[in-house]
């Protein structure tokens, strides 16, 4: 086992039964067998660990919140499980090291690519779930998410959300967001998106659609002098 591996094996705190499922966890698609149709990539562990994610933190805030109603459990599941919070876990755990990819594509920055880092993290949750049942999932999420989960007494807002309430608040309407443009290969693209509100506008850049909203909408609440 490589070095960045045996690391990241040791701040998991688990030893795997199938060595296999933690290889696929860390395979991302540009590294994957094209005759396999990508089937050894970490995209189906992706899949699986998205919905194990949100089950145990479903159910660990309702632990933690029990006097919060449905809509602020919601903003704060929101924030725990979006991208940037899983690839700050990702780098914490030391994952970026870890992935498997192929070299050029490794010297173009791709393994510190924020969503790169996400969907492998959400892959290593479905393989802890795979190898060993929700237990050790669960284990895994409270662990490291609970300086993010303690991290703030109030329900949080997104950039996209705030700007949102700001906007209508002020009889402005809606923010609209617009596709600029993408750039980059298939599997790891940047998209450019513009925002419009409150008669000023803004552009950022992510690893997805989403991703570049809510930059943008972080910049143009930072220009209205909300950042």
């Amino acid at each position: 086992m490589k070095a960045p591996v045996a690391a990241l094996a040791g701040r998991l705190g688990h030893e795997f039964r199938d060595a296999a499922l933690l290889e696929q966890a860390l395979t991302h698609r540009s590294a994957a067998d094209p005759k396999r149709r990508q089937l050894d990539s970490n995209e189906r562990l992706e899949f699986l660990g998205d919905r194990v994610l949100a089950l145990c933190m479903a159910e660990w805030l309702s632990e933690r919140f029990p006097q919060e109603r449905e809509g602020e459990l919601g903003k704060r599941l929101a924030v725990l499980v979006a991208a940037d919070t899983l690839a700050k876990v990702g780098d914490a755990i030391g994952l970026p090291a870890a992935l498997r990819i192929p070299p050029a594509e490794g010297r173009t920055g791709l393994r510190q690519r924020a969503n790169v880092v996400a969907d492998a993290t959400e892959a290593l949750i479905g393989a802890l779930y795979l190898d060993a049942g929700l237990e050790a999932a669960r284990g895994f999420i409270r662990r490291e998410w609970t300086a993010a989960m303690e991290a703030d007494p109030t329900p949080p807002m997104s950039a996209k959300s705030r700007l949102q309430e700001f906007s209508l608040g002020r009889g402005q309407g809606l923010p609209e967001y617009a596709l600029i443009g993408t750039e980059g290969p298939s599997h790891a693209p940047l998209f450019t998106v513009s925002v419009t509100a409150c008669g000023k506008v803004a552009e950022a850049t992510g690893d997805n659609k989403r991703a570049a909203e809510q930059s943008a909408a972080e910049a143009l609440l930072t220009e209205l002098g909300l950042g």
